[in-house]
């Protein structure tokens, strides 16, 4: 889209073959950035770059587990070989391990490590070399998915995510602190309850239990989401870093 929002810069978005990845992408696509959509299902990533190519974007497929540094590091590395730097950095890929999650005396070892491997490690191995490239490019901004669980104890029994969502909370303001003097501004979005291939197990009633804490009385689209994203990382916002946005019909204002 010509003078996009985004006309001319170059992202990354983890994460990217679905939900709120998949989303953004689309959406900073038709912004005019170019996309770089990184996500361990790489034919998921194809579809997404196909539609964006489709529209007349550009896109580029970045296999990757976000969880292995040898992956995230590549894929970086591809896209700044193919674009000469990076502009912007999405690190929004993650898990909810839902029927095997638990509160913490019934929580096993594995269940733990395998969602702070790619919650939170995979969100800091995004944020390292996409901020890498962003400081060869001389700045840029990175937005960080976070979660109301990573706020208040309102997901009892998912120790394990809501754990790994607080750390992305203290990653966001400690980075916004580390890299402000270098023109790299850092920020984080709260999803509340959104339709994602993440929700998919909520059952009718839990549903109906989640809509009634939502002021705005409806489950969140990935779209909804996106859109704070796409402000956050646009000139829009050049002001704007270290803060936490929510986007989840006013569930955490109450």
């Amino acid at each position: 889209m010509a003078n996009g929002r985004l006309e001319g810069k170059r992202a990354i978005v983890s994460g990217a073959g679905a939900g709120m990845g998949r989303a953004a992408a689309l959406r900073f696509a038709a912004e005019g950035a170019r996309v770089g959509l990184l996500d361990v299902d790489e034919p998921a990533a194809r579809a997404v770059a196909d539609e964006i190519q489709a529209g007349g974007g550009e896109a580029l497929v970045l296999p990757a587990d976000v969880s292995k540094e040898q992956d995230v590091e590549a894929a970086v590395g591809r896209a700044v070989d193919a674009w000469g730097g990076l502009d912007v950095v999405v690190a929004n890929a993650g898990v909810e391990l839902a029927g095997e999650d638990d509160r913490a005396d019934r929580l096993e070892l594995a269940v733990w490590q395998r969602t702070m491997d790619i919650n939170l490690t995979g969100i800091f191995l995004t944020c390292k070399h996409g901020i890498r490239a962003l400081l060869g490019s001389g700045g840029g901004s990175v937005v960080c998915t976070c979660s109301p669980t990573g706020l208040y104890g309102c997901a009892p029994g998912f120790d394990a995510y809501s754990t790994s969502k607080a750390g992305v909370y203290g990653l966001v303001r400690v980075m916004a602190a580390d890299y402000a003097s270098e023109g790299i501004r850092v920020n984080g979005v709260v999803p509340g309850y959104t339709r994602t291939p993440m929700t998919e197990w909520v059952t009718p009633e839990e549903h109906e239990a989640l809509i009634a804490t939502i002021p705005l009385g409806r489950q969140g689209d990935p779209e909804d989401v996106a859109s704070v994203m796409l402000f956050l990382v646009s000139d829009e916002a050049a002001y704007v870093t270290g803060a936490v946005w929510a986007a989840d019909g006013g569930m955490t204002a109450i």
